[in-house]
């Protein structure tokens, strides 16, 4: 998420759209503001403690509403207001009553998705996003996959329901030679590689990775390793790394698995470049942007057959989708393209003309266009 509103803002702040990025102070010392680029700056708004868990940050609501009003008071009035995930969205919704201008949000994940993948979320976030998702101007959705889900589960929504495609910068994320990336980062020239990229959180599973690398000896790639890139989240993060950490060692994988702190973004495309496939084996996912961000790389991706990978991942061409979590579906899966130069050649041409077609001035120029239509438009009144 901290990708698509940096990507997506310059996007648009390049277009001549001005970016203003209100986000909580987390730690001392931030500057009260940051020019990231002409037309694009940061606003760091104090609110509550700055060392908060994720869980906490429920509290700190209304200490940004009015940090976000204080800012518009000394620097003028904003034309739209558009919140990233559900936190931002109840700020939102508020500062929508308060300034009296249209209000857009983006959610990445839902509490009823999540509550499907078997990763279920308290009750009253369920209800502070049905509030804000009825009093929403426009709703924006990755793609018609995310579009038919969020009917599914929450019935047409009273403001308008935009499918906004996120992008993939492609001067960092494009093909690249496999060895100079893995001599890079610093891993074996000539073993096959699979790469896991994502939170350590059931949600992510990386569990399911895990596992499928041991299913992989059963059929002749014994010598395949598997590269974890991410960290703990939330209140259970350092536990579920705990217990990734546990699982490879219960099941004799310690030599062949290589556990890799979060990297900075642009830095990832090595490790995409230098895997051979890339699994993505969440129980949802509202987007993949992973999973696109390894296709710019030309790089096959396997993942589950769940909200946005759907579309991102044409089964059979550019990677294989997989239906439900038996680590022994990935693990073929996988093995299919191993084994095969020719079909691992096809689908990584294949993924990087696919991924072509998701740029980031493409999505600014479709929500440049919904901004400029609900300026003018009556707003929603809340249900």
């Amino acid at each position: 998420m901290n990708v698509y509103v940096r990507e997506l803002a310059s996007a648009l702040a390049q277009s001549g759209t001005e970016c203003v990025t209100f986000t909580r102070a987390d730690r001392e010392g931030l500057p009260p503001e940051v020019l990231v680029e002409p037309g694009y700056r940061v606003v760091h708004v104090e609110a509550g403690p700055h060392h908060l868990p994720k869980e906490a940050l429920v509290d700190t609501a209304d200490d940004v509403r009015h940090g976000v009003l204080d800012w518009v008071d000394r620097n003028g009035p904003l034309d739209v207001i558009h919140g990233n995930y559900w936190l931002s969205g109840l700020v939102g919704h508020r500062l929508k009553h308060d300034l009296d201008v249209p209000f857009v949000s983006t959610f990445h994940t839902l509490a009823r998705v999540k509550a499907e993948g078997g990763d279920p979320e308290p009750e009253w976030r369920d209800r502070a996003e049905a509030e804000i998702i009825s009093c929403s101007d426009a709703i924006c959705v990755s793609c018609v996959d995310e579009q038919d889900q969020f009917r599914r589960l929450y019935g047409e929504p009273r403001g308008r329901l935009e499918i906004v495609s996120p992008g993939v910068e492609h001067a960092v994320f494009a093909p690249g030679a496999q060895a100079g990336a893995r001599h890079a980062i610093g891993v074996e020239p000539e073993r096959p590689i699979v790469l896991f990229v994502g939170r350590s959180q059931p949600l992510k599973g990386p569990d399911v990775a895990i596992r499928t690398l041991a299913g992989l000896d059963r059929l002749g790639l014994g010598d395949a390793r598997l590269l974890v890139v991410g960290g703990a989240s939330g209140l259970d993060g350092d536990a579920e790394t705990q217990r990734a950490h546990d699982l490879v060692a219960e099941l004799g994988l310690v030599d062949r698995v290589q556990f890799v702190p979060p990297q900075p973004h642009h830095i990832l495309s090595s490790y995409y470049r230098a895997a051979d496939v890339v699994l993505v084996p969440s129980r949802s996912e509202s987007f993949g942007l992973v999973a696109l961000e390894a296709a710019a790389c030309g790089i096959p991706v396997v993942a589950s057959a769940v909200g946005g990978l759907l579309t991102l991942v044409d089964h059979g061409r550019t990677g294989w989708l997989v239906e439900g979590r038996d680590p022994a579906d990935y693990a073929r899966a996988i093995a299919s393209i191993l084994h095969d130069d020719a079909l691992a050649t096809s689908m990584s041409r294949l993924a990087g003309e696919a991924a072509s077609r998701y740029t980031w001035r493409a999505a600014a120029a479709k929500l440049r266009s919904l901004y400029s239509d609900l300026v003018v438009e009556e707003l929603l009144a809340c249900a």
